[in-house]
């Protein structure tokens, strides 16, 4: 799975993603994530299949959204995803959601492992699962999670949660890596930035990789999408790293995992 990739995320189907994911491919991106609510999938798939890059380096995601986590209801909806995207198979499948009030999680985890044993999956995932979610997620589980992708940016760094992943082989990904722009203009990262002549999303999403966590920023726009993915020029140092890390304040921008029950 490359370390880098583009998020489309309210981001309109049709001419919008189309150009963003274009755009991306044209710049080198190798990674699309995509998910069936953003309801974007039929304009990604018209850029993968419009791309010269062959398909097999490409690693696209999508997601199961919360209604269907039923067992029937999950491999339709992976279907339905697959054909407006236009693919034989995904490179990721994950959970959208736990939904704890709904509890259809470890359902949906089964009818995922089913398609990755058919071979119509290369790996299965899950997003915005906590701690908890996981544990009670394996204890039934034939396949471990392969990621987690979260919301993870400087303010919310969700650090117990990246340790338990870390230790279960389970990769840990970021969702608003840029917590949709908010922290820009914080002047610790505006100072690294200007040490290494970068801009503060850059800094941001360096700062992702060198912990290890693969990052997915989103944007609509050409030149925005080809700088957040020049990080790989320069490295940040260990002082540079802990001064992010202070700014911590496990503050969220989308919802709480646990709370979070829309279908």
């Amino acid at each position: 799975m490359p370390w880098f990739g583009l998020g489309v995320f309210q981001v309109e189907d049709g001419e919008e993603v189309y150009n963003s994911v274009k755009w991306a491919l044209e710049h080198g991106y190798k990674s699309i994530d995509t998910a069936a609510i953003y309801q974007n999938e039929e304009g990604v798939g018209k850029a993968i299949k419009d791309s010269i890059i062959p398909r097999e380096e490409l690693f696209i995601t999508s997601k199961l959204w919360n209604a269907d986590q039923a067992y029937e209801d999950a491999i339709q909806a992976f279907e339905t995803s697959l054909d407006k995207l236009g693919l034989d198979y995904l490179d990721l499948y994950l959970i959208h959601w736990p939904v704890p009030e709904q509890n259809k999680y470890k359902e949906a985890w089964k009818a995922m492992e089913k398609l990755y044993k058919d071979g119509k999956i290369r790996a299965i995932g899950v997003s915005n699962f906590k701690e908890h979610h996981l544990e009670d997620l394996m204890k039934d589980a034939e396949v471990i999670p392969t990621v987690n992708q979260v919301e993870y940016h400087p303010h919310l760094q969700q650090i117990d949660l990246h340790e338990f992943c870390k230790q279960h082989n389970i990769q840990l990904e970021a969702w608003s890596p840029l917590k949709q722009g908010q922290v820009l203009t914080d002047q610790t990262l505006a100072d690294i930035a200007k040490r290494h002549e970068k801009s503060t999303a850059q800094v941001i999403l360096r700062w992702d990789l060198q912990q290890g966590i693969i990052t997915i920023p989103k944007s609509v726009k050409k030149q925005r999408i080809q700088d957040n993915a020049d990080v790989f020029d320069f490295e940040l140092t260990e002082e540079e790293m802990k001064l992010i890390a202070n700014m911590n304040k496990e503050e969220r921008i989308g919802p709480d995992p646990d709370a979070f029950n829309k279908r």
